[in-house]
């Protein structure tokens, strides 16, 4: 790793990261339980996509996102207690238990919210990005979605949007090649989605989405070229799930993918290549690391106490929030 990022930012990278990954190696073992009734959608595998982006970002700038939603939220500064509340339904959650795993928010800290609709937020980033522009502020938005969101019409009508209005916004592809059960190659003539959106007019990159370096970098520029007025950047990252595409099992069972395919990928492992890279570095010791483990470990186990003590929502709060 060559990089001119600071030591402690490099900290912050494996801090979210192994944050993200232990929140939902609890969900793993806690969904047999039966007790988190929502479907729920895991990004183990993925993390260094939401944390090298939303490390990119300051309080004020707005993330949205899809259906798997977990790692965008915990890295945009999200309560680990609000979504363990949340995932059980409970009024402590981060949407008083009415969203679930696939509807997480966090307005405070810039997670404006998530949807299970395939690039349904993808307008509403555009939007937030329009909005800024009005205020005349240098925020800038991000919009997180999948390969198959390039699929639908939305999204490029919201490319084509940003591009026209030089709008603020940086959408991010999770590329990791399946939509459910169907690989890319069975779906889409070429294995790199990034040229359609130069073909809208909007700056576009590709980058190892298991490196979070290049993600971050990839996603500074991007952001900086937003505040500068220079509009919408298109980055894809590619990257892989380990587990099933809804639920906390792996599926190399169901004939979709091989689990030769699995090893490869997680050989690749974001978060203990990070690790292995710092400590090789003298940025991060393997006491250091146990030490940030341990602490992490501790956070997670008090979101879920959290969450299991929490009352249901009343009864009366059914309507409430609802247009």
């Amino acid at each position: 790793m060559t990089t001119s990022i600071p030591p402690e930012r490099l900290k912050a990278f494996y801090v979210q990261m192994a944050r993200i990954r232990r929140a939902e190696e609890a969900i793993v073992a806690l969904y047999p339980e039966q007790e988190i009734r929502c479907p729920t959608h895991l990004a183990i595998g993925q993390e260094a996509v939401a944390v090298g982006v939303c490390q990119a970002l300051r309080d004020g700038d707005t993330v949205l996102s899809g259906h798997r939603c977990h790692a965008h939220y915990l890295a945009k500064g999200g309560s680990t207690r609000g979504m363990f509340a949340e995932l059980y339904g409970k009024a402590t959650g981060c949407c008083g238990g009415k969203g679930g795993s696939m509807h997480l928010a966090s307005p405070e800290t810039g997670m404006l919210g998530a949807s299970a609709i395939v690039a349904g937020t993808v307008p509403m980033a555009v939007g937030a990005a329009l909005a800024a522009t009005l205020r005349a502020s240098d925020d800038v938005s991000v919009a997180f979605f999948g390969d198959a969101a390039v699929e639908q019409g939305v999204m490029h009508e919201s490319l084509a949007f940003a591009a026209l209005r030089s709008l603020p916004v940086v959408f991010v592809c999770e590329n990791n090649l399946y939509a459910t059960l169907t690989p890319i190659s069975q779906r889409q003539v070429s294995a790199d989605i990034w040229p359609r959106a130069a073909a809208h007019g909007l700056a576009a990159v590709g980058v190892d989405g298991n490196d979070v370096v290049a993600v971050y970098e990839a996603g500074a520029a991007a952001v900086a070229r937003a505040r500068r007025g220079e509009g919408p950047t298109f980055i894809e990252a590619k990257t892989y799930r380990w587990r099933e595409h809804v639920g906390p099992n792996f599926d190399t069972d169901v004939g979709s993918r091989t689990q030769a395919e699995l090893d490869g990928w997680m050989a690749r492992d974001p978060v203990a290549s990070l690790a292995r890279t710092l400590e090789a570095r003298g940025i991060l010791t393997a006491t250091e690391r146990a030490s940030i483990d341990a602490v992490l470990e501790a956070e997670v186990a008090d979101a879920v106490s959290f969450a299991k003590a929490s009352p249901f929502p009343e009864p009366a709060m059914l309507r409430t929030d609802v247009d």
